[in-house]
């Protein structure tokens, strides 16, 4: 019984998942980033080549 009173005290596990879940949040938040800027950039590069082909 001592041994799982032991278990449920020992938070480094705890600490280990809340750290592994901010990464993923801001790696999901860098992905949403990127691709918004990555459709931004493609919609300016798209203007300028058709105002060239002009």
């Amino acid at each position: 019984m001592k041994f799982f009173s032991k278990i449920m005290k020992d938070e480094d596990g705890a600490t280990a998942i809340e750290y592994g879940l901010i990464a993923a949040l801001i790696a999901v938040a860098a992905i949403v980033a990127m691709t918004s800027l990555g459709e931004n950039l493609s919609n300016t590069f798209n203007k300028v080549n058709n105002e060239l082909e002009a």
